[in-house]
């Protein structure tokens, strides 16, 4: 083989080396990018998930709620896993059964059964419209309805009812509650501005 054509072959050689290295680096490149995103979104759902957002906004927008307060309250109560807790409390946002028997007489309802609060949609527009007729009760003052969600609206008002600061919350675990749901809410409108409606 002649010096010229070995030099001729050293450099297809290094050509396709080069080829192959950066094509190498493209599809490493690619793979830690998907792995980034899915790690990235698998940690956000596992840490502040989101779903059901289209009923969520769809009754922010029909009962005049915060879609990000909804959000946070579902978190808080049940983080959008459908469950029943030990005081019978149901789906999303835990509606107990007294719970829901009023909203059903506030509403107008004639037509509610207790299993239907496994229902997602059914359940977000309870909590919801319980959300509104406490915001409205307590002169839109969040801290006193996330107190009468939690703890019942006797206890609200023993609290100071409409001007109630988180500080006047005598139950830890409902201050806790309510200081939990005020903190996930601004994480839910940072997070998921988009998909709230922001």
């Amino acid at each position: 083989m002649t010096a010229a054509r070995r030099t001729e072959t050293a450099g297809v050689v290094r050509l396709r080396r080069l080829f192959a290295a950066v094509a190498i680096l493209i599809v490493v490149a690619v793979v830690v990018g998907i792995s980034r995103i899915d790690i990235g979104d698998t940690i956000s759902e596992l840490t502040l998930p989101l779903r059901h957002d289209d009923i969520i906004r769809q009754q922010a927008r029909e009962k005049g709620v915060p879609a990000d307060l909804i959000a946070a309250v579902i978190y808080e109560e049940s983080k959008f896993e459908d469950q029943t807790s030990s005081a019978g409390a149901r789906g999303l946002m835990q509606i107990t059964p007294d719970t829901a028997d009023t909203i059903e007489k506030l509403s107008g309802g004639e037509t509610f059964v207790y299993e239907d609060l496994a229902d997602p949609e059914l359940n977000i527009r309870y909590g919801t419209y319980f959300l509104r007729y406490l915001l409205d009760r307590y002169d839109g003052d969040v801290v006193a309805a996330l107190a009468a969600y939690n703890a019942g609206i006797g206890n609200a008002d023993a609290w100071g009812g409409a001007g109630m600061e988180l500080g006047d919350i005598e139950f830890p675990e409902t201050y806790d509650y309510v200081k939990d749901v005020l903190e996930r809410r601004r994480e839910y409108r940072h997070k998921y501005a988009e998909e709230l409606g922001f």
